[in-house]
């Protein structure tokens, strides 16, 4: 895709997964996502319809999902996210990859935010080097979409949602044995118990970590 960057929403939050847990972030989602995950909880990011382009200002106040977005330059994307108090920048999606986000990661870590990109790791990861990337893998999805390995290097934590124990063999065989990154967390599905329990087991195990989703928790998005 072009330089012209489609986001579907902006809003001040807490990062509440993995790593970064606790730490007051700006999410910005982007529009578009081929991979088709069926548990996705933002499945109004998956199409781009310029049908549904909107004003920058409109995009921003919006209060419900919606698969509408606003069309800006990167430049003018650090000019909206200086509006916030948060200094952690997170790029989310859809999948944040099928952009090109070197001038935008570039753009940021020299303004001085700290930059963090949520991907499949189905696509090249174009970014600044000082970014951090966080791998959630996603596996023989609806999308057909193969893992990287090029993505897979330069992953800083690897978030796997974990949903059955079968989960836990596919990440061994198809993720941890094609990456030397040691970070290793385990997501709960939908955070119902029995995935719960999985993670809790296997993190203990093997010297993963469990990430669960504390922004639900507290109350925020």
């Amino acid at each position: 895709m072009s330089n012209t960057l489609l986001i579907n929403e902006v809003f001040e939050t807490i990062q509440g997964e993995a790593t970064h847990t606790g730490t007051p972030s700006v999410f910005l989602r982007l529009q578009g996502c081929p991979v088709g995950c069926h548990w996705c909880d933002t499945k109004h990011t998956w199409i781009v319809d310029e049908k549904q382009v909107i004003p920058i200002a409109q995009m921003r106040s919006k209060e419900n999902d919606a698969s509408s977005y606003a069309s800006m330059t990167a430049s003018e994307v650090l000019d909206l996210l200086k509006t916030y108090r948060a200094q952690h920048i997170v790029i989310t999606g859809g999948e944040p990859c099928i952009y090109d986000l070197t001038e935008l990661t570039t753009l940021l870590l020299i303004t001085g935010y700290s930059v963090q990109i949520e991907t499949s790791g189905t696509f090249p990861i174009k970014c600044h080097p000082a970014t951090f990337i966080t791998l959630s893998p996603k596996i023989n999805m609806a999308g057909k979409k193969e893992l990287l390995d090029e993505a897979l290097d330069m992953a800083d934590e690897i978030k796997y949602p974990i949903g059955k124990p079968s989960d836990v063999q596919t990440l061994r065989q198809q993720v941890l044995s094609r990456t030397s990154c040691e970070n290793v967390w385990l997501q709960p599905l939908s955070q119902s118990k029995s995935a719960t329990a999985i993670c809790v087991e296997q993190a203990t195990l093997n010297d993963w970590k469990v990430s669960v989703q504390t922004h639900k928790f507290i109350g925020v998005r």
